[in-house]
């Protein structure tokens, strides 16, 4: 005999389970599938010289690079100048497009792929930097908008020309992120009227990475990686390993978050013994005291890839940075000695005292480039 009541229960119950699982789906909608790359971008940031020859692709193919990051420059006057001045024909050779276009396709003969970056330079900084950049008025927020989105077209059209694989279209840019997303949000849509390759920004790792409001308009978060690891000096590897865990987490969930891989558009560390303190500071901005550690440049480039190569999320990394020998020296010695020489002639001719400290980002000189070669090489 059929109950009425049954059946009525039974449509309620079905009801209610189709009510929570909808409830379930439209919760958990947003939630990316975990991202992995493979295989990652091994990259150098690439210094502009006055030439180049294939040799200088094949110094880098030999340690197992296969991208490079090409920089040229605009220049401010100063962080509220609503004028950004590009060099495009007018730069150092390898940051000129002349320079840009012929390092591309000698990379590209070789299957060395770019990204191409433009950095801003400011004239007169006051003890600012580019995340200060900031404007007094609305009216010259728009200006230099306009002045900067026509600069970096200039590159999305020199991008697709050359058929470059990567456009980086902000470098460190804090305050013009933070207060005018949309702004960008217009700009990357002219961008990619006139590029086809793929998008990318490179945030300050300092709370900008996690300002940024665009990420879902790229297929990169690119983020410049100088994360303090450790206040210790003579640091151990484990030191190193330590205080990538918390840049990790971070990392890892902004990647869910949007869906995107993770680039590191540029990584160093010094060969000194607080490397990993602060790893943005430049050599010339150390006192004499410094102490030189070869080993602890090891450490720390040993610690970076044991903590991070594995992680599914990161698409890749650039280390800074990586001198190229020009068609004149192939001998990579030769070629130091050369810089040795050219910088001390600087010195003299500002009647200043030259003091060699042998301390630089590069590691091409120590030990660490055994390491990036043999993480570079290490099949996937």
């Amino acid at each position: 005999m059929n109950h009425p009541w049954l059946a009525l229960t039974a449509s309620i119950f079905g009801l209610i389970i189709v009510y929570v699982v909808f409830t379930h789906l439209l919760q958990t909608s947003h939630i990316s599938d975990p991202i992995e790359v493979s295989p990652k971008m091994k990259g150098v940031c690439w210094v502009g010289g006055d030439s180049i020859a294939a040799h200088n692709i094949s110094q880098v193919k030999e340690i197992g690079v296969d991208w490079i990051s090409q920089t040229p420059f605009g220049w401010m006057k100063g962080i509220d100048s609503p004028v950004v001045v590009g060099g495009f024909e007018r730069a150092w050779w390898g940051e000129a497009d002349r320079g840009l276009r012929h390092t591309t396709k000698l990379a590209s003969a070789q299957g060395v792929k770019t990204i191409l970056k433009p950095h801003i330079w400011l004239r007169s900084d006051d003890g600012k930097w580019r995340p200060d950049i900031a404007m007094n008025s609305e009216a010259e927020w728009q200006a230099w908008f306009e002045s900067y989105g026509d600069w970096m077209m200039h590159y999305a059209v020199l991008a697709e020309e050359l058929g470059i694989e990567l456009l980086c279209i902000g470098t460190e840019l804090h305050q013009t992120t933070k207060t005018h997303p949309e702004e960008w949000r217009q700009m990357i849509r002219q961008i990619k009227a006139v590029y086809s390759g793929e998008l990318t920004y490179a945030a300050n790792w300092y709370e900008e990475v996690i300002d940024v409001a665009f990420w879902d308009e790229l297929d990169y978060i690119g983020v410049q990686a100088y994360y303090p690891l450790t206040r210790k000096t003579l640091p151990t590897r484990h030191d190193i390993e330590k205080g990538w865990k918390k840049p990790i987490r971070t990392l890892s969930e902004l990647s869910k978050s949007y869906g995107k891989p993770v680039i590191f558009t540029e990584i160093g560390y010094k060969n000194t013994a607080d490397a990993a303190r602060e790893p943005w500071t430049w050599p010339q901005q150390m006192d004499d005291r410094i102490e030189r550690s070869e080993n602890t440049q090891i450490e720390c480039y040993e610690g970076m890839f044991n903590a991070l190569w594995d992680e599914p999320w990161l698409a890749g990394i650039f280390i800074w940075k990586w001198f190229h020998t020009t068609h004149r020296y192939e001998d990579p010695e030769i070629y130091w000695q050369a810089q040795e020489e050219r910088r001390r002639n600087w010195a003299k001719k500002r009647g200043r005292t030259y003091k060699p400290r042998d301390i630089y980002f590069t590691p091409q000189r120590t030990g660490a480039i055994d390491v990036l070669r043999h993480w570079y090489q290490r099949p996937e």
